[in-house]
C-alpha cells in the first residue's frame, strides 16, 4: 500500500536527558485515517510535531509524500496540515483575515471562494468579520481547524481536536473528517475519545513511553486482541460456580443470577458449548443469554497496562 508518511527510526531525547520518542518506525498510508492512541506524556504530541518539522528529531527521518522533513522541509511542510492541541490564534484580527494569512504563508494563491467554502463548513461564516478575541474557545477551536486547511493540504494532522469543545463541534469535525477523507486527505488525529477512533479510523497505532506498541488495521486488532463475554442469567441465583465449570474463565455475579464466561474471539474454539454443557449438568436453569464484545478502549487499557 502506498505510504504517504515513511517514520524511521525516529528518536527524540531533550536537553535534559528525557527520551521523548524512542526508535519509531510507523507507515501511514495514503488516503487514511489513523488514530494514535496513547495516554497523557506518552509522546503522542512529541511524534506529530517531530513529523510537521516543528521539534527536530536527535535522529531517525521522516518522509512525508516523498519529501524529507529536514532537508525537503518546504515541499514537506506544504502538504501538511495541523490543528495543535493548545488555541494559539492572536487577538485582534478577524476570523476571515487569519485564514487568508495562513493560506498565503504557505504560498498558495488567494482563493476567496475556498475560504468561503471552508469557514462555512465549520459553521464560521457568521463570524468572519469578529476579532478573535471575541470567539468562545469552541469557536477559536474552528478557526485553528479553518487555518490548518487554508493551504488544501493533503495530509491533516489532528493533536487532541475536541478536547474540551462542545457537542456540536464534535458532530461538525467528524462530518468535516470523513469530507476530507472522501476528497483524499489523510488524517492522523490523536485523541482521549476513544469511542471516536472506535468509530472513524481505519488503523490505530498505539503510542506509550515513546515506543511504538502496535499498528494494527482497527478491525483486525479488535479481533485479534478483543474479548467476548457470554452472560448467562438464571431462573435461581446460585450460590457459588458450580464444580463442573471451574476448569472455565467463569465469574459469578454478586447476586448469584449471572454466570460470566470470558474467551478470546481469536481461539479456533470458543467453548461456549461446552460451557453451557456444563451449565446445563450441573442442574441450573437458564433465563437468557447474551454476548458483548471488549471495545477499542477496553484494549487499549490492557495494552498500557502490560508494558507498564
Amino acid at each position: 500500500m502506498d505510504s504517504v508518511i515513511s517514520v524511521n527510526a525516529l528518536s527524540k531525547t531533550y536537553d535534559n536527558g528525557f527520551s521523548a520518542l524512542k526508535n519509531v518506525n510507523l507507515e501511514i498510508h495514503r488516503g487514511e485515517i489513523l488514530a494514535l492512541l496513547g495516554p497523557n506524556g506518552a509522546g503522542k504530541t512529541t511524534l506529530i510535531s517531530t513529523i510537521t518539522g516543528i521539534v527536530s528529531s536527535t535522529s531517525g527521518t521522516v518522509l512525508v509524500d516523498g519529501y524529507d522533513n529536514v532537508t525537503q522541509y518546504r515541499e514537506a511542510r506544504s502538504r501538511v496540515g495541523l490543528v495543535p492541541q493548545e488555541l494559539t490564534i492572536g487577538a485582534f484580527e478577524s476570523v476571515y483575515a487569519t485564514v487568508a494569512f495562513s493560506r498565503g504563508l504557505f504560498g498558495s494563491k488567494p482563493n476567496p471562494a475556498y475560504i468561503e467554502k471552508i469557514l462555512k463548513s465549520l459553521s464560521l461564516w457568521d463570524k468572519k468579520d469578529d476579532q478573535l478575541r471575541m470567539l468562545s474557545g469552541g469557536m477559536k477551536r474552528r478557526v485553528l481547524i479553518a487555518k490548518a486547511l487554508s493551504h488544501e493540504p493533503t495530509i491533516l494532522f489532528l493533536d487532541e481536536p475536541t478536547a474540551g469543545v462542545d457537542v456540536e463541534l464534535r458532530k461538525d469535525m467528524w462530518r468535516l473528517v470523513e469530507e476530507l477523507r472522501a476528497d483524499g486527505v489523510t488524517i492522523i488525529l490523536t485523541t482521549h475519545y476513544i469511542e471516536e477512533a472506535e468509530e472513524i479510523a481505519d488503523r490505530v497505532a498505539v503510542i506509550n513511553g515513546g515506543e511504538i506498541l502496535l499498528v494494527e488495521d482497527k478491525a483486525e486488532l479488535m479481533q485479534k486482541l478483543g474479548k467476548k463475554e457470554l452472560r448467562v442469567e438464571l431462573k435461581s441465583p446460585a450460590a457459588s460456580i458450580p464444580e463442573g465449570l471451574k476448569e472455565f474463565d467463569v465469574a459469578l455475579a454478586e447476586d448469584g443470577n449471572q454466570l460470566v464466561y470470558t474467551y478470546q474471539t481469536n481461539q479456533e474454539s470458543t467453548g461456549i458449548t461446552a460451557v453451557l454443557q456444563a451449565i446445563n449438568a450441573a442442574g441450573l436453569s437458564l433465563k437468557d443469554i447474551q454476548t458483548s464484545q471488549s471495545s477499542l478502549e477496553d484494549i487499549f487499557v490492557d495494552l498500557v497496562r502490560e508494558q507498564a
